[in-house]
């Protein structure tokens, strides 16, 4: 039984332009950005010398635009693709769904691809906390199809095909993975020795979805009690337009288990915790992958950077992640705190399902979905049914 392959498709209003993806998201593997293919079909008679434009513009919205008076805006919109994608010449290297969208098609289809500048920032979106707010706040991509004369024209939209597309970040698993660890100690006024926490991670990238397991370590040297631990998922965001920066607890749990740890104790203990946007749904300032409308949307990947370059510098939303763990010790002996950062990302999906690089398919095997909006769960990361 062969599985069929979803072909997203979208119309411009005048029905003289339709567009199909294969994908909807740009994919950054750190080295470089996978393109957004598709095919797109338009009407000779309709074109009269006239070309088809493909223009990429991302959004940056840092305010609110129920809060937009008297000439103020809080959104800047920057172009980072605008070029031909037909008629062409169709000498262009082809994706196989591309070759096969042309052969069903027929002669008024073109293949095109459209890639971004490797510096360009990951989607993210802040959560407003409500579902009141139209256009959220954080980084939006839109890709537009328009027909005109020169790619500097104003395009026209009942010529234009919109469509809302990501920017994502991916990894392939690490081999030998490195283990973080950190290492704290406090001492305590008037009273001799030392409170150690020891935290550990098995490994520094871990995927959506999947629990972060840490094993502890304290030793308790000082004339204080534990009387309790807790560990924390820390989300943190920087927004470098506004030069601001917070965190957010987006998992976290609290135990007794093995305590009180009295003066001279010590103990070991493995946790897990596992954040999800599910449970943190409807929090402001809660930084997610793409779009907040659906429920289902990943938590932000952390931000990375090619070898070489500083995270610091890297555009847009900044999202990082640590393990917070803290030892209480009462009103009096206060806290000790850890934090171990680690990175939470996505999975390569060609490793994930072991997707071979080429396989044999029909032109009846493509089955065509109605583009109306960016719905999440609809991507290249989805599981094969």
């Amino acid at each position: 039984m062969v599985n069929a392959i979803k072909v997203f498709k979208k119309t411009a209003p005048n029905g003289k332009v339709t567009a199909y993806l294969s994908r909807r998201d740009f994919v950054d593997h750190i080295s470089h950005t996978s393109p957004v293919d598709g095919v797109v079909v338009v009407d000779h008679d309709y074109l009269r010398g006239r070309r088809v434009f493909a223009r990429v513009a991302v959004t940056f919205r840092y305010g609110r635009e129920e809060d937009e008076v008297m000439g103020l805006h809080f959104s800047k919109e920057l172009e980072l693709v605008n070029t031909e994608v037909a008629p062409n010449a169709g000498k262009e290297e082809r994706t196989e769904i591309q070759e096969r969208l042309i052969k069903r098609l027929g002669a008024n289809a073109y293949a095109f691809s459209v890639s971004l500048p490797q510096n360009a920032p990951c989607s993210v979106i802040l959560d407003s906390g409500d579902d009141a707010t139209i256009h959220p706040l954080g980084i939006i991509y839109e890709l537009r199809l328009y027909v005109s004369d020169s790619k500097n024209d104003r395009s026209h939209r009942r010529s234009s095909i919109s469509i809302a597309v990501r920017k994502i970040l991916i990894v392939s698993p690490v081999p030998n993975p490195r283990q973080p660890q950190t290492l704290v100690s406090r001492g305590f006024t008037l009273s001799p020795g030392n409170l150690t926490l020891e935290v550990q991670l098995p490994r520094e990238v871990f995927f959506h979805g999947k629990p972060i397991e840490a094993r502890i370590n304290i030793q308790n040297k000082s004339k204080k009690t534990v009387k309790n631990m807790k560990a924390q998922v820390v989300q943190h965001v920087e927004v470098t337009m506004t030069n601001s920066q917070f965190s957010r607890v987006v998992a976290s749990l609290e135990s007794r288990e093995g305590c009180p740890i009295t003066p001279g104790a010590n103990l070991t203990k493995t946790f897990s915790l596992t954040p999800l946007s599910s449970s943190n749904h409807k929090r402001f300032g809660i930084a997610l992958d793409g779009q907040v409308k659906d429920q289902d949307a990943n938590l932000a990947s952390s931000t990375m950077v090619a070898a070489g370059k500083n995270v610091n510098d890297a555009l847009g939303i900044i999202v990082s992640y640590s393990l917070r763990v803290k030892l209480n010790c009462g009103a009096i002996g206060g806290e000790l705190t850890a934090d171990l950062p680690f990175k939470l990302m996505h999975p390569d999906p060609n490793i994930r399902h072991k997707i071979p690089v080429r396989r044999s398919f029909s032109c009846n095997d493509l089955v065509f979905e109605d583009f109306a909006q960016l719905r999440r769960g609809s991507s290249i990361l989805d599981d094969d049914e």
